[in-house]
């Protein structure tokens, strides 16, 4: 089960109590995260458009960076359990130097670390984009990652003094969260929406509605909330993000 609480696992519970006490209520869930982190269907609504927003970030982190000697663009993006919104934007984006996710373990100091790559690649650019996923490297969930990690790097180069940063933090978190929904998102919600319904309405109950290989499938609660979704870093799509951005394997 998932550690934390969430709309699909809350559904999960309300389900059981109702048939517990032999209510005739039909709970359907729909695949409400932009996380993309709800397994078993294909995509869950709101993520295209969320990686869309996200490439703007990343191109303004890269304007900054890039209009400095030695400039740093730092980009937090949304996915505390899942980095997929920070993979799939870094990939669309091609500006993107460095991108750090939960899945993929990190460190910062000694050799072959994050640091070392800093200096390395702004010796080779002048400048550089880090992008940070909220949940990657950090177990405190009250740590702002994008803060902590601004921090750390500019007290790293300030102490060494091995060259002079300029570093500018972009948190776009609720710049993606606020803002409109796009066409395709906007078809796909009403495709959920109506198969939602129709199927409560004959009578079916305590599923997920959503897309898989391209179908639209009932999906029941316990397999929807037995994992988290997550980024495979054994898969094609790390090792293309890899090639991308030239960063090494921190782990």
């Amino acid at each position: 089960m998932l550690k934390r609480a969430g709309t699909q696992k809350g559904a999960s519970v309300l389900f059981e109590e109702i048939t517990k006490r032999g209510l005739d209520v039909a709970v359907v869930g729909i695949p409400k995260t932009i996380d993309n982190d709800i397994p078993v269907i294909d995509k869950s609504f709101g993520f295209d458009y969320a990686v869309e927003e996200a490439q703007r970030a990343i191109g303004a982190a890269h304007v900054e960076a890039s209009s400095f000697e030695n400039g740093i663009g730092v980009v937090k993006l949304m996915g505390r359990n899942s980095g997929f919104i920070a993979m799939y934007a870094s990939l669309a984006s091609r500006d993107v130097d460095c991108c750090l996710i939960p899945e993929s373990d990190y460190y910062l100091e000694g050799r072959g670390g994050v640091f070392e790559y800093i200096e390395q690649r702004l010796k080779e650019n002048g400048h550089m984009v880090i992008v940070v996923a909220e949940g990657a490297g950090q177990d405190d969930e009250q740590v702002d990652v994008g803060l902590w990690i601004s921090k750390r790097i500019n007290e790293h180069f300030s102490n060494e003094k091995k060259m002079m940063i300029n570093l500018k933090y972009i948190d776009s978190t609720y710049m993606i969260r606020a803002i409109a929904s796009n066409a395709s998102n906007n078809v796909y919600c009403t495709i959920l929406a109506q198969s939602a319904v129709h199927e409560a309405m004959v009578g079916y109950t305590g599923f997920t509605v959503g897309p898989v290989n391209n179908t639209y499938a009932y999906v029941p609660f316990d397999r929807i909330i037995e994992k988290q979704n997550k980024v495979d870093i054994t898969d094609m799509m790390w090792a293309q993000l890899l090639s991308s951005t030239n960063q090494p394997n921190f782990m």
